[in-house]
Formats: structure tokens, C-alpha cells, sequence
């Protein structure tokens, strides 16, 4: 894949952009008065019992799910290269890593050896972000390039491959939005036909209202018109908090509510994938908020994950961290890492 600054289409998309494992679901510690009565056989038991009356269970994060987008490690990537950035997210506990570029102006790299260099430090693809659509025909975009888009993704075992673009290439009317979706259903079914699931990855303005309908939320016009087999979403969850405080009134200034934990709850299946980012409330913001590391922040990590990982097939999300524009990317990436293995069902963190 082309580096993001070679897809004027996609980086512009990267520019624009300024958020939790899978919850509960976990096996419950045992019972006290099991625990205590088996104490004496086991010591494991008298651990567990521990922990249980700390109110501290199962992860949070299940292992296996914990990933980070390399853009957050661009700066990273491009001055020790993939191999001393994935050393060092394999200590610190991570277990994926969602590519956006596959050079990331690192040079030339091979798909075989990306491949490589992540099982060498025990990690998988588990995703990338490639370009909706360009005017220029041999960009390396969904539009113009599906197929070597997919063969890419499928060289490196991507089981999911989607675009952070938002559906904007034909305005955003509600028809212009339908045209979006019926390519996406394009793409999504190419992508099923190769074993892998297409997503699309939210900003704050796909929650905005459409210029013909300022009624009408561009996002449920989305999720209305794609087919959910064919069509899955990757919520950035800081974006859809974003949203939620840019958004919550019509241009008229009416009321419009909305709860972004609510729409995942309403189709879980349909949200494989989340970003995982933080923001401290601020008023004085446009966005409302300000992106600091995970855990440092005010979005509330133990409810999404919690409410999340309660639904049917909870612990099958995976849970990538991301920061868009870090002071130190290898500390963010350490730090937030770190903040999420510690959450525990049912405990503090």
C-alpha cells in the first residue's frame, strides 16, 4: 500500500482527524464460600476467592483482542522502522496491530515481510485503512484499485480491511449518502467473497445532518442503506463523543440526543472493530474535548466495555488504540496499554 500522503484523498481524510477491550463476559471468580471451603486443595482457588471479594474478576480486554493503529506510530515506524516498533508494542502487551499504509515511508517493504516481521513478535493484522475513492484511476483506493486493495489485505491474513473515509463523495444529501452505501455494499461484498469483513471507521461529522433532510442523521442513513452482512463499522469512539456534543441539536437548534454506546448495542455484530482514544471534556474545544492518552481522559471506559462485552458474541471485538496526534507515540502507546490490561470486570481498575 502507498503511503497516505500518495492518496490526496485519504490523508486529507487523516488531516481531518483530531477511546476499552471487550467487557464482562468474563468467567466469574469463584464464590466465596467455595473458594473457602477448597482452600485447603488448592491454593488457585484461595487466589481466586481473593480477587473475588476485591471485586476484581476476568480482563476487560480479553488477550487476543488488544491492538493499536500505526498511524498513532508514524513518526515511529518511519525512523526505527516496522521491526523496532513491533518489538516494542510486543512488550508492552499488545496483540494486533490495523496498518494505514504499508510503508509508512519507511521505503520499499514487502507484504512477505510484514507478514514476517509480525509473527516474529507474535502479532497479527487485524485490519487496515485504505482510501474510499480518488479521480486519479490508479490510486490504491476501494474505487479504483478493489481488487489489488483486497489482494493486499488477503497477502497478510487481514481478516477485516476498510477506509477511515467518510461517505462524502457524493454530498451529503440523503440520496448522495444512499449512492455511498450502495458501494459500500459493493466492496463489502467483494471482501466477504475473500473471507474478510469490509468496515468503514468513524469521524465526528458522519454523525451531522443532511443538508436536503436536517432531520435526518447522515450515520443512521448509513447503517439504514448498507447491507449489515456485507457492511461492518469500526467506531472511533472519541469521534462519536465528538458527535454527540457537536451534534445534539438540529441547525434549527432543536433537540437530537443520541448515546453512541447505543447504536453498538442495538447491532453489536455490525461493530468488529473499535478505536480506542480518550479526550478531556472542554467547553472552550470545538469538539468538546481535548485527546489525551487512554485513561487520562473523561470518556467512560467501564461502561462501553462493560455494556459491550454483555452482549451476545461481547468478547469477539477487538479494541485498537489510537491518538492522532501524540506528544511521544511509544509512551501513549505504552501507557495506554498499560491502562487497559489493568481494567478488571467488576473491579476499579
Amino acid at each position: 500500500m502507498k503511503r497516505a500522503q500518495e492518496h490526496p484523498e485519504l490523508a486529507e481524510t487523516l488531516r481531518r482527524r483530531r477511546f476499552l477491550g471487550v467487557a464482562a463476559g468474563a468467567t466469574a471468580a469463584t464464590l466465596v464460600g467455595t473458594a473457602t471451603a477448597n482452600a485447603a486443595q488448592t491454593g488457585t482457588s484461595a487466589q481466586s476467592d481473593t480477587s473475588a471479594q476485591k471485586g476484581r474478576g476476568g480482563p476487560l480486554v480479553p488477550r487476543g483482542h488488544l491492538g493499536i493503529q500505526l498511524y498513532t506510530l508514524r513518526d515511529q515506524v518511519q525512523s526505527i522502522g516496522f521491526a523496532g516498533v513491533f518489538k516494542e508494542l510486543a512488550r508492552y502487551g499488545y496483540d494486533q496491530v490495523e496498518f494505514a499504509g504499508y510503508t509508512q515511508g519507511t521505503g520499499d517493504i514487502t507484504l512477505k515481510q510484514l507478514t514476517r516481521l509480525m509473527r516474529d513478535h507474535g502479532l497479527r493484522g487485524i485490519g487496515s485503512h485504505v482510501g474510499y475513492y480518488s479521480d486519479d484511476p490508479k490510486a490504491y483506493t476501494f474505487a479504483t484499485n478493489l481488487t489489488q486493495v483486497l489482494d493486499d489485505a488477503e497477502a497478510l491474513g487481514l481478516p477485516h480491511v476498510g477506509t477511515a473515509s467518510g461517505p462524502w463523495r457524493y454530498g451529503s444529501t440523503v440520496d448522495g449518502w444512499k449512492r455511498c452505501a450502495e458501494e459500500f455494499n459493493t466492496y463489502g461484498a467483494a471482501a466477504k467473497a475473500r473471507g474478510m469483513k469490509f468496515y468503514q471507521h468513524n469521524h465526528a461529522e458522519e454523525f451531522s445532518f443532511a443538508t436536503d433532510r436536517p432531520d435526518v442523521r447522515l450515520y443512521d442513513v448509513l447503517l439504514a442503506e448498507t447491507d449489515p452482512e456485507l457492511v461492518h463499522l469500526e467506531m472511533d469512539i472519541y469521534w462519536a463523543y465528538v458527535g454527540q456534543y457537536r451534534f445534539g441539536k438540529r441547525v434549527d437548534g432543536s433537540p437530537a440526543p443520541f448515546e453512541p454506546l447505543d447504536y453498538v448495542l442495538r447491532a453489536p455484530h455490525r461493530y468488529p472493530l473499535f478505536h480506542v482514544k480518550d479526550g478531556e471534556h472542554d467547553e472552550t474545544a470545538t469538539d468538546g474535548y481535548r485527546m489525551v492518552d487512554v485513561g487520562d481522559g473523561d470518556i467512560d471506559y467501564r461502561r462501553f466495555l462493560t455494556a459491550v462485552g454483555r452482549t451476545h458474541g461481547g468478547r469477539r471485538h477487538h479494541w485498537m488504540v489510537e491518538h492522532d496526534e501524540p506528544a511521544d507515540s511509544l509512551t501513549t502507546a505504552r501507557r495506554s496499554a498499560r491502562y487497559l490490561r489493568s481494567l478488571r470486570c467488576g473491579g476499579r481498575g
